[in-house]
């Protein structure tokens, strides 16, 4: 990975060997490959400010997405063809003639795409993991922003590793940020070591230092472990960029079966759970459903739009329904 468009903060990505991609169940595991073949798929998508009417980006909590700013070029006398509203007063009052400040359109919006390959995103019930459903959806993201010719980069943290591509115009900072999810997606196994994950926190502040101000952040995750933390640092994120949470789970969550064996773990400790003794059922579906209710609910309280993304269903085909695009 270049050292000038992509920075592994912690942690050794391992590459899988050519013919171990060609043996991967695509909906278990995502390859290079795999990720580059979705950009024709993606020419129906966009994330430009202009939505259809039945896109949950222009929902009655959604934030309109601010689109391309302007940039100061120059200050000047005025003429008689400009646009009374772009005199500057008070350089007029100064210099006692007429002056105007004269802008040009911003060429591009630069965008952070935030994507979870963490341990608990290595779970699915039908159709994907919910870690291929996310990768697959950056992918997607990131093929329409670099159409639409704004700049593109991401963050991929796992348990253990953290991948950073610093948003640029060029196909290259694609390919990067492509080649860091499919190397972080393959490190997710069942038999992977118990560790403490990054906390989606720490990611959060990286967010911050890397998209500052007027980009285009989406993050695309299961917020397994969230607190009053991590609403404060998506409300700031949020007053300074377009911020889009794509939150991923499992059809599942709706309704834990009865005498299920699951595993359950904090990322340190594991333990397993049968469904069916008294009182765990209900106890995880409520945990469960808690969880998203409160991730929704930030539409309402830090008016992010929060778009459901379900492992369930394919990726492009839900995408497509939540921006009011109908089917493929």
């Amino acid at each position: 990975m270049g050292a000038d468009a992509g920075r592994i903060r912690t942690g050794t990505l391992k590459r899988a060997r050519p013919s171990e991609e060609q043996t991967l169940d695509p909906r278990i595991h995502v390859s290079f490959a795999h990720l580059r073949g979705l950009e024709a798929q993606a020419k129906s998508l966009s994330f430009l400010p202009r939505q259809p009417a039945r896109s949950a980006l222009n929902g009655r909590h959604a934030s309109r997405l601010r689109g391309r700013g302007l940039n100061f070029e120059e200050l000047r006398g005025y003429l008689p063809s400009d646009d009374v509203r772009s005199i500057d007063w008070k350089v007029t009052a100064r210099t006692g003639s007429p002056h105007v400040r004269v802008f040009t359109e911003e060429r591009d919006r630069p965008a952070l795409i935030v994507v979870d390959q963490r341990m608990s995103m290595f779970f699915g019930s039908q159709h994907n993991m919910k870690s291929t459903t996310a990768a697959e959806c950056a992918a997607l993201t990131a093929f329409t922003v670099l159409a639409q010719g704004d700049r593109v980069g991401g963050i991929v943290f796992g348990d253990e590793v953290v991948a950073e591509v610093r948003p640029k115009r060029s196909r290259n900072a694609l390919n990067q940020f492509l080649k860091a999810l499919a190397e972080a997606n393959g490190l997710l196994r069942p038999n992977a070591s118990s560790v403490a994950p990054i906390p989606i926190n720490q990611v959060l502040r990286s967010v911050t230092r890397i998209a500052p101000r007027n980009h285009l952040v989406v993050i695309l995750s299961d917020f397994a472990e969230i607190d009053g933390t991590t609403r404060k640092l998506i409300s700031g994120i949020a007053r300074t960029n377009d911020l889009i949470i794509g939150l991923v789970s499992d059809p599942i969550a709706a309704g834990i079966p009865k005498d299920m064996q699951l595993v359950v773990s904090d990322g340190a400790l594991q333990v397993a759970v049968n469904t069916g003794e008294a009182g765990k059922q209900r106890a995880l579906q409520d945990m469960a459903s808690g969880r998203l209710a409160e991730i929704m609910d930030w539409q309402r309280t830090t008016g992010v739009p929060v778009l459901p993304l379900s492992s369930g269903e394919g990726s492009l085909a839900q995408m497509r329904r939540l921006m009011g695009l109908g089917r493929p």
